[in-house]
């Protein structure tokens, strides 16, 4: 067992605990606030002066099957032989001893999704899971956590410059809306009892049209933003936006619609049209309209050791402390759906933790200590 006490607890909730306490056992979070315990036989770490938060959540991320600095060679993110590639899985190309993960520990992140590339019109399922282990099945909390979409500019100059569909916006939308139908038709007939030849990618879609998964949509521009919602109202389907770049000029529409947005990576330069009108006051934008909103590093766009800097950058920009908070913790967890395991410190949680030097949001603190299921992975005196 593990004591943490004397600590500024961020519980994750939008509540803050002065000189409280956390008790972990066996990989979970036994007691939170302030309560007495008896001593003998627990390990404890004394965080006064310290802050103490739930794990970091990235919603977004590429870790793993986009490895940085050994090119093509650890580029497994996009599977560009089809537009259309919904039976892929980004689990299958995870390399849990990529750099990116040891970065995240560092940088207190602990639970990521990782995501197909934006290539594709749909791209294929995704995972959620720890940061920790180098098994990666034994890392995984939910999968697949939901299936990827494209709209706008990237599926056009990846699949059009190759001289097939999509050439277009409508291209893309249609693309997407046929082998939607397909899954539709597909679905309906193993409903009824017709005997169908089975086809992965379609069995795929079927999560999706069934709800156990949301579409995960690429979407920065507002009218592409608005298309991906015209084709959830027409399917019936769960979605998340993933970017939603230009989210502030519709931040009511959007709100009025329900669904989860991740915004950024808001770091990385205007790289291209779609980014033009990127913008720190898009998380504050969309949190006052009501949209729930994650920020995202988009790693390795932006290295996921910028993710609470990301955070901090929004609340410089006017975003509400304790939502910036909830984007990167309980808010995240919900986007992802785990909100049940992680994001916020509370009894019966997986005891994801960090102990950081002071108050995150002023950048001069670092983290001290990263705990995962009880575990300490990362300590500012040594790597675990």
């Amino acid at each position: 067992m593990l004591l943490i006490e004397n600590a500024t607890i961020v519980v994750g909730t939008g509540k803050m605990i002065q000189e409280g306490k956390v008790l972990i056992d066996e990989g979970k979070i036994k007691k939170v606030g302030h309560f007495s315990v008896e001593r003998e036989d627990l390990e404890v770490i004394d965080a006064f002066g310290k802050f103490v938060s739930p794990g970091l959540i990235d919603v977004h991320t590429h870790l793993g099957v986009h490895e940085e600095g050994i090119g093509n060679e650890g580029h497994d993110f996009n599977e560009t032989s089809d537009p259309i590639t919904p039976e892929v899985r980004a689990l299958d190309g995870i390399n849990p001893e990529e750099k990116g993960f040891e970065d995240a520990r560092r940088a207190g992140v602990t639970t990521v999704q990782v995501l197909p590339g934006s290539a594709n019109v749909i791209g294929g399922e995704m995972v959620t899971l720890k940061t920790f282990g180098n098994i990666v099945d034994r890392m995984v909390i939910r999968q697949p956590s939901g299936m990827k979409a494209a709209f706008g500019e990237n599926p056009k100059r990846i699949h059009g410059t190759k001289g097939r569909a999509p050439i277009t916006r409508m291209g893309v939308a249609a693309l997407f809306r046929k082998e939607m139908r397909k899954a539709q038709q597909y679905l309906d007939k193993k409903q009824r009892g017709i005997t169908v030849e089975d086809e992965l990618g379609l069995e795929n879609l079927c999560k999706v049209l069934r709800k156990e998964i949301p579409i995960r949509a690429h979407a920065h521009r507002a009218d592409d933003i608005v298309t991906l919602l015209r084709l959830a109202e027409e399917f019936d389907i769960d979605i998340t936006i993933e970017h939603c770049t230009e989210g502030h000029r519709i931040p009511e529409y959007i709100a009025e619609k329900g669904f989860h947005a991740s915004v950024g990576p808001t770091m990385s330069t205007r790289a291209k049209v779609e980014l033009s009108d990127k913008g720190w006051n898009t998380p504050r934008i969309l949190a006052e309209a009501g949209v729930p909103i994650s920020i995202t590093t988009d790693h390795p766009v932006i290295g996921i050791e910028n993710l609470l800097s990301s955070a901090a950058m929004a609340v410089k920009h006017g975003l509400d402390e304790k939502e910036a908070w909830k984007s990167v913790t309980l808010t995240a967890a919900q986007h992802l759906g785990v909100e049940d395991r992680v994001g916020s410190i509370e009894e019966g949680k997986d005891a994801d933790i960090v102990i950081w030097s002071g108050d995150p949001f002023d950048l001069r603190n670092t983290v001290e200590t990263t705990i995962i299921n009880g575990q300490i992975v990362y300590n500012k005196n040594g790597t675990c």
